[in-house]
């Protein structure tokens, strides 16, 4: 595993010192790493988004309702939320 030096400021320090007491992660790196892979889950998220948005708009006008559109986005976000990374 590759090792990265940070920098952070006193109160971001505390805030992982603190983070890492709470027994959830065993050390500041496995906090880190956790803070990655949800930041990936989430440009992943964003980026499907995007390109449903892309889909959406490439694909012209429609005689789905609002309601109808945002039923099934929730749908999807769910689904989306249930998998794991």
């Amino acid at each position: 595993m590759a090792t990265m030096n940070i920098s952070l400021p006193g109160e971001m320090k505390s805030w992982v010192e603190a983070r890492v007491a709470t027994g959830e992660y065993s050390n500041a790196s496995d906090l880190m790493r956790d803070l990655i892979r949800r930041d990936q889950k989430k440009q992943a998220y964003l980026a499907y988004i995007q390109a449903a948005v892309d889909e959406g708009l490439a694909s012209g006008f429609s005689e789905t309702t609002v309601e109808e559109i945002l039923r099934d986005m929730e749908a999807v976000a769910e689904v989306a939320l249930r998998e794991p990374a």
